[in-house]
């Protein structure tokens, strides 16, 4: 096949890609990813996905050490793929949550968890204690028919004062819907003073475009960015 733009992608791949995006209702796009987490892996290797290494890496810069103690959790873990990013960089205490059990079982298979649960975000709170995590990742799951942005205050209830989260979402068209109100509410909170903002970074090849009219510029890739925030240490008094 051309590889030359994103269009150089299988078209199978492109297909399923489509697919877990379009998802009109939850329960639907849980079982498309049920069906596709055998082939998930090969698929976003395809796309050249660099979600994973690039969220790893920044929370590793932003993470004081030592990291082989501090509790994380990863937050639509799906198969694995941020567990070997963090693992790689010396986080040895991961928990991981995801809305589907078929991603979970591969999830499991890969040895890096400590824990793993059921958990559909947006729906249902977070399987953990408040202040419970140093840290939290929520990698590719952040997006249009995904994840909503009203599960950031749960993220926070679960991470520990001082404590670390790392979240992504994508920068193409069909989704600067969804991330401007992520954003609105990502400053939200800041200026609520929940939490505070260490670092927001737009990457341009974040993964191949599956169409023409979604890659940036012709470029045959989709951008997206990498955000770390910092729980503030003083709870800020709730109002009301």
């Amino acid at each position: 096949a051309a590889n030359g733009t994103g269009m150089g992608l299988p078209a199978a791949v492109r297909d399923r890609v489509a697919a877990v995006h379009r998802g009109s209702t939850l329960p639907e796009r849980l079982r498309l990813y049920d069906s596709w987490a055998a082939r998930y892996e090969q698929d976003v290797a395809a796309l050249e996905y660099r979600a994973p290494h690039l969220a790893a890496a920044s929370l590793a810069f932003a993470f004081p050490a030592p990291r082989a103690g501090a509790r994380l959790l990863d937050v639509a873990c799906g198969t694995g793929l941020v567990a070997w990013e963090l693992h790689r960089r010396g986080f040895r205490c991961l928990h991981g949550v995801d809305g589907s059990a078929g991603m979970l079982e591969k999830a499991r298979s890969t040895g890096l968890y400590q824990e793993l649960r059921l958990c559909v975000l947006g729906r249902e709170p977070l399987p953990a204690p408040a202040e419970h995590y140093d840290a939290l990742t929520v990698v590719g799951a952040l997006g249009e028919g995904q994840v909503p942005s009203t599960v950031l205050p749960e993220l926070l209830r679960v991470t520990k004062p001082g404590g670390f989260l790392c979240l992504t979402t994508r920068s193409n068209p069909s989704n600067l819907r969804y991330k401007a109100e992520l954003e609105a509410a990502l400053g939200q909170l800041e200026r609520s003073g929940a939490w505070q903002k260490l670092l927001a970074q737009e990457v341009e090849y974040w993964e191949r475009a599956t169409s023409e009219e979604e890659s940036t510029q012709g470029t045959g890739y989709i951008s997206g960015v990498v955000y770390i925030y910092q729980k503030c240490p003083v709870p800020h008094l709730e109002e009301g």
